[in-house]
């Protein structure tokens, strides 16, 4: 899978911008602040229809740009795959709902996105992966099943649906909310046992792949176990979607004193965790800097695997300044994984990418919302 060419009018600092990113990799330096990070999320915005940075899409429309003639911001893409050549279109404009068209036709839901455009992308911010709170972790699964399956994101935005109304339902202080619960008790377990199904069926893959990449990097010192931690304990009842379902109902009546006293839903798929260990400790609170930055790296490492075993072919790989957060065993290492693949990657300076041993590259420089290949 490859990105052929990315045209963006009135989107962040670009007014306008035509790029051909290389099939090999692309590094794209400048200053902070000078519109690196927008072209990444450009085209992270055609693979899963919204930006990573903000949830407002006004915030993409370029300052100043809202009140011309036609005003709004557009994003066009275009890719091959196995499945030949196709066309991304995304158009916003002030206060109207983003319009998104695959190969000129519109859809009529963001889902339908899903797989299009498969990529992976690093950040500094993805050490919160291991970080912070479990939220990260639930949107890094939901994130790459939804690549890998589209009918999860479907699922999972059906399950958030619910999951509001069954909230809002416990705020309301009505005398009869309790007797209405169990309408929204069913529609929310079985949603809920499909999410499961997929996330537990992902991660006993990712895990495996995961393991093996950390053991490369830590020169087999160390070992590296990931899990799946749902809120609702399944025991060996996984493969069975009715008994799931009927375990998450009983969890939400077990429950439902204590939500109607907090006003929200306490378990469900919506409080699953990942649990990551090394050498059997959990590194997120005892793991050092260097072991979680190596851990993200490699859960990062073993999604760009995972969708390669599973779509057959080779995402594109997103590395916003990550070079500046690794050390040089790190960068090397990372580099050394993602050949072959269409990568984009942005520094502020040429000589991290040199220094870690890359010379076969296309140069282009960023400054104040204008793209110059060197």
């Amino acid at each position: 899978m490859r990105v052929d060419k990315l045209k963006l009018i009135n989107f962040r600092t670009y007014k306008s911008l035509s790029f051909l990113p290389s099939e090999g990799l692309t590094v794209i330096t400048g200053e902070n602040a000078q519109g690196k990070t927008n072209v990444l999320e450009a085209l992270f915005m055609c693979a899963f229809g919204r930006s990573h940075r903000t949830s407002k899409d006004n915030d993409l429309i370029a300052w100043g740009t809202e009140n011309e003639m036609g005003g709004g911001c557009y994003i066009g893409l275009e890719l091959h795959s196995r499945s030949g050549s196709h066309n991304i279109e995304i158009k916003m404009r002030p206060g109207e709902k983003k319009k998104i068209f695959i190969d000129r036709a519109q859809a009529e839901r963001t889902g339908e996105l899903m797989g299009m455009l498969n990529v992976v992308m690093f950040a500094p911010e993805d050490l919160s992966i291991i970080k912070e709170g479990p939220a990260e972790r639930r949107r890094f699964l939901d994130m790459e099943i939804s690549q890998l399956k589209p009918s999860y994101y479907c699922n999972l935005q059906r399950y958030n649906s619910v999951l509001k109304q069954r909230n809002a339902l416990l705020k309301d202080g009505g005398l009869d909310r309790a007797k209405q619960l169990f309408m929204w008790n069913e529609q929310l377990a079985m949603c809920g046992a499909k999410i499961m199904q997929d996330r537990l069926e992902f991660m006993d893959i990712l895990s495996g792949i995961s393991c093996e990449l950390h053991k490369n990097i830590s020169s087999s010192k160390e070992t590296l176990d990931v899990f799946y931690s749902p809120s609702v304990g399944f025991a060996d009842d996984m493969g069975d979607i009715i008994k799931v379902k009927e375990k998450i109902i009983t969890a939400l009546e077990r429950a439902e004193e204590t939500d109607l006293i907090r006003c929200y839903t306490s378990v469900g798929p919506h409080r699953d965790d990942i649990t990551v260990k090394i050498n059997g400790t959990d590194v997120r609170a005892f793991g050092s800097q260097g072991q979680k930055r190596t851990a993200a790296l490699s859960l990062k490492l073993s999604e760009l695997e995972l969708i390669k075993r599973i779509s057959l072919e080779k995402p594109v790989l997103l590395l916003d300044d990550v070079l500046s957060e690794l050390d040089d065993m790190r960068q090397r290492f990372l580099l050394e994984s993602v050949s072959g693949c269409q990568c984009i990657l942005t520094c502020t300076s040429i000589d991290s990418v040199r220094k870690a041993g890359l010379n076969d590259f296309e140069e282009y420089n960023c400054k104040m919302g204008y793209l110059t290949k060197v």
